[in-house]
Formats: structure tokens, sequence, C-alpha cells
């Protein structure tokens, strides 16, 4: 740990990226308490979703058994109850700081999954800019960036925009979600060479998001189209 980053530490104290309360460990983001709170999603997983299954027997969850999706496969960190609090302070309070030690987590814990599927580019989820102006930053933007300081992958945050201002989605039924997202996503770069890409954003519900950017990449002739998330529910 450099000398700046001790006397940082001093002057202002790291708070624990889960509870908020002041670390008890000089230089880290988390504290020894949390440690052992956070849940990461583990196996068995939905086959294309990711979502944790309860049993081993099954390949798929509820949802991906039921529903056509456009990415090939999803992967996600942390289940959504165990960092939903962290997550909000994060995506509404200004935490940008959660950032980087959210990209070291996904570079190091979904290392193999990165190395297997062999992105070109990291994409975060874009939002609509007056809700970047209101926020000030786009927290998908900020994970992927760190991510990408982490595992040497490139992040492109040119190739597609979301035109339209869509509602927030964690109120509305699936397919309301579906009709909410139709065409709210733009391809801006019309010689796009890329194979493989993977969608970055902080939360994965029922997918609709991540299946509208698909759509669009697979429009645009990119094949491969998988995604990464911090957090994810449970699948049934």
């Amino acid at each position: 740990m450099a000398v700046k980053d001790k006397l940082l530490d001093l002057i202002f104290p790291r708070r624990c990226v889960v509870c908020d309360e002041l670390t008890d460990r000089q230089g880290e983001a988390l504290c020894s308490r949390c440690q052992g709170r956070i849940l990461y999603i583990k196996e068995p997983c939905c086959m294309k979703c990711g979502k944790q299954l309860k049993s081993s027997g099954q390949e798929y969850c509820g949802d991906c058994q039921n529903k056509k999706h456009y990415y090939m496969q999803g992967t996600s960190l942390y289940d959504y109850g165990s960092m939903s609090d962290s997550l909000f302070r994060f995506k509404y309070a200004g935490r940008m700081e959660y950032a980087d030690f959210y990209g070291r987590e996904l570079a190091g814990k979904k290392a193999a999954w990165l190395s297997a599927v062999k992105p070109d580019v990291l994409v975060p989820v874009p939002i609509h800019s007056s809700r970047k102006r209101k926020r000030g930053y786009n927290q998908a933007e900020l994970i992927a960036g760190k991510l990408s300081r982490y595992s040497g992958i490139p992040v492109n945050t040119s190739l597609i925009s979301r035109e339209r201002k869509t509602q927030p989605l964690k109120n509305l039924s699936y397919g309301e979600r579906q009709n909410n997202l139709k065409r709210a996503f733009k391809i801006r770069q019309n010689d796009v060479k890329l194979s493989t890409i993977v969608i970055i954003d902080d939360i994965y519900t029922t997918g609709s998001t991540i299946d509208a950017m698909a759509q669009a990449f697979i429009e645009a002739g990119i094949p491969g189209i998988y995604f990464m998330t911090l957090t994810i529910g449970r699948g049934i």
C-alpha cells in the first residue's frame, strides 16, 4: 500500500462497501465483520442467465425455460439480497468509490469465465442523457471501467446509445418491460467489426434490458453477445 494511500486512509477513513461503517482493515474496502456476509453466486447455476438454482438436477431457471433470450449466456457475482444496500448507495447516493471494489472482485472471481468467452470489448448498459445529467454518472460505465483496468479488456462506450428515456423497470411486469424497451437502444457505429461483446450492468432481473441491447447488436451483425452483472436474483 502506497504512503499516499495510507495518509488518505488516516485523513479520510474508509467505510465498508457492505455495511457503510468505518472499516477496521486499513486500506481495505470491506470490513472484517462483512467478509462472510456477502453471498456469492455459486453452482448450481442456470446455464443461460446464471441465476443460482436450488437443485443440481436443474439446467435452467424457470424464466429461461419459458422465455427466449437474445444473448448467449450471462454470469453475475453477488446474490442481490446480500448487496442491495451497497448497490443502492453506489447507484443513487454518489458512492462512486465502490466501483473499484466491484471491478476488482469481478476481474478476480470471473477471470475463468472471461477467459472462456474471450470478449473483444466490454459494453456498459447506457443510460439516457437526461438521467446521466441528473445522477452525474452511469453506474454501469464505472463498473466496466474498473473491470477493464483489472482485466485488461477494453471498454467501448460509444458503440450503442439509449435513445428513449424509458420508465424505471423495477415496478414493471415482464411484458411492460419489453414494451418499455422497444427500440430504446441504437447502434452508433456503422462499421462494427466485433464478434464477441460482454454487456456490463449492475443488476439482472428479467433480462429485458440485456435482451433489448443484444437484439440491437445481433441486428448490427455481432453474433456473440454475453453479459456480466454485479448482482442477480434467485432462480426458480
